[in-house]
């Protein structure tokens, strides 16, 4: 086969990975809150034909910058408004990122083709980014953008392709974009040949490339500011960066939070001891591939320590420099032919495995015992026996006998499937409580018949684009109720009471599972009478949705408390 065919092959961990991803995407529904208020804005945006400004609930919504909103819209120009496109091209940026990664890090180690053949090879196993690559947010596609900023900036610097993608990434999630790709641009005469050739060229070059990418952020944030408003522009231009660095109003956590996080995004490399031997052993020199990833990993990492919002998933674009240092390391090591002997070397994850294996094969008969009250164990005891076989046999895979990069890939394949896998588990027995389809469909009835709708607490989207609703739903507080109710009479109202009430079984519009809590629609008079203490007049026509499994000592289960995460 000529080589010019051979190239446009997909090289085989892509093509698992697309594979598993697909498989693993269309098992369930969008979860709430993330993916359906991503979906509720671009909703929103279309059914209004506001492509400039992003809305949620019929405010402009200036947390995000819209680029993953107009790329959703470009597939329903094609194919009609659905959640499969979103999906669809949910795992497309998850795969390009992964194709983008594996290109930085045949630029980042030219002389060292092994550490760059097993570099996506650690990224496609690690088991964070490929959940959290199944909501429909912005992160992946900001990581994408990341990877192709510096794959635009090793070896021979494109200014040109590093201005498109950089402005790419500040239309993804605004200005955090700089900080994932500043540090290495400023040191880049300690690790680039280039830079220190032409140390100003590489500088003013590069401001001017910088310059570049916010103004094709700029050519859209300057026309939405005034398009949306006084409001809007100050949130816009400063609240969204200035009050997460400073004092976060969202996620704000301690200074140390991100480093037990670290185990968290590197599994399940960190339970590998080859790979533990390989970097207690790591010998300098340091090459300019080793001076990069230090110049990008920890002054970014440094300064995502010192912001004051935290969350896991700011670090994902972090990740391929993270596979980049493991590859590099292992590769070393096996460079000088060190710990390459030792055929068993996945055990410590083996047992693991076998470990969650067994607990999930013991699920049941400890429920029936009478200790274990978690609804959340009640309900993947249904199907845990039946993933405990295939859990069982993914640690039999990693027992069986290999070495060298064979290994590698043994490894980081069993791991992909297992979180898979364990995604299925979830899928079927546990997203019942996350599934919104049920009230989603009762509020489209509820718009058809021009009733308005109320929320309980903080809207965050979740209903919109399943009910496709037009217009917003009312933030209400439980002693608004009967104050809405008199200016509403024929509305219905949503609420997510930690333990149903003995009235809503006989009154409520619907009832059913909402992650920790319990989900509530009722008819706006008939909550009022019963939140004021009266007999509603007659019980409510309605779709109770509580599976009885829910009903333990003849009595509903209590769900813990559970707070929406913004």
């Amino acid at each position: 086969m000529p080589l010019s065919r051979l190239r446009l092959i997909p090289p085989s961990w892509l093509l698992l990975w697309f594979a598993v991803a697909v498989f693993a995407i269309f098992q369930n529904g969008p979860m709430p809150l993330y993916s359906t208020r991503t979906l509720a804005v671009a909703w929103e945006m279309w059914d209004q034909h506001q492509f400039l400004v992003p809305h949620i609930n019929g405010h402009p919504y200036s947390h995000k910058v819209p680029l993953l909103f107009w790329l959703i819209h470009a597939g329903w120009a094609v194919f009609g408004v659905n959640d499969v496109w979103p999906r669809l091209l949910q795992v497309m940026i998850g795969a390009g990122w992964l194709a983008a990664a594996a290109a930085l890090a045949q630029r980042v180690f030219p002389l060292r083709p092994t550490a760059a053949r097993m570099t996506p090879w650690f990224l496609i196993a690690l088991a964070y980014p490929f959940l959290f690559g199944l909501q429909i947010m912005y992160e992946v596609l900001l990581a994408l953008t990341v990877a192709l900023t510096l794959c635009a900036l090793c070896g021979r610097p494109r200014w040109g392709w590093f201005a498109v993608a950089l402005g790419a990434g500040l239309m993804t999630k605004g200005p955090v974009m700089l900080l994932h790709v500043i540090f290495p641009f400023l040191l880049g005469p300690w690790w680039s040949e280039h830079a220190r050739v032409d140390r100003r060229g590489w500088y003013l070059r590069g401001a001017l490339a910088f310059a570049g990418g916010i103004a094709i952020l700029l050519a859209w944030a300057l026309p939405a500011g005034f398009a949306g408003g006084e409001a809007y522009r100050n949130e816009l231009f400063f609240m969204q960066t200035a009050g997460r660095v400073v004092d976060s109003f969202d996620h704000a956590r301690p200074l140390w939070w991100y480093l037990p996080m670290l185990a968290v995004l590197l599994f399940p490399w960190i339970g590998w001891p080859r790979l533990w031997r390989a970097a207690l052993t790591f010998a300098r020199p340091l090459g300019d591939s080793e001076r990069f990833l230090i110049a990008w990993l920890l002054p970014t990492f440094g300064v995502f320590c010192l912001v004051s919002g935290k969350q896991v998933y700011y670090l994902l674009p972090l990740l391929p420099g993270a596979a980049m240092a493991l590859a590099c390391v292992l590769a070393r090591q096996q460079a000088r032919g060190a710990g390459t002997g030792r055929r068993w070397s996945a055990w410590p994850l083996a047992l693991a495995v076998f470990a969650f294996a067994l607990m999930l094969a013991l699920l049941p008969a400890w429920l029936a015992s009478g200790h274990l009250h978690s609804h959340w164990l009640h309900d993947a005891a249904r199907l845990s026996a039946w993933f405990a076989v295939g859990f069982a046999a993914l640690g039999l895979l990693l027992l069986l006998p290999g070495e060298g990069e064979g290994e590698l890939h043994r490894i980081a394949g069993t791991s992909l499937l297992g979180v898979a896998l364990a995604q299925a588990l979830f899928a079927h027995a546990l997203f019942h409580n996350f599934d919104l389809d049920p009230a989603a469909a009762l509020l489209a009835r509820a718009q058809a018949e021009s009733r308005p709708i109320a929320n309980v607490g903080q809207y965050e989207g979740q209903f919109h684009f399943r009910a496709r609703l037009r217009g917003g739903i009312d933030e209400i507080r439980i002693g608004q109720i009967g104050e809405w109710t008199q200016a509403h009479p024929d509305g219905v109202i949503v609420r997510y009471p930690s333990k149903l009430d003995p009235r809503a079984l006989r009154y409520a519009l619907l009832i059913q599972p909402f992650r920790s809590r319990w989900l509530e629609v009722w008819s706006a008079p008939t909550l009022a009478a019963v939140e004021a203490g009266q007999t509603p007049a007659e019980p409510a026509q309605r779709t109770a949705l509580y599976p009885p499994d829910y009903w333990r000592y003849g009595k509903p289960v209590e769900r813990d408390e559970d707070s929406i995460p913004d």
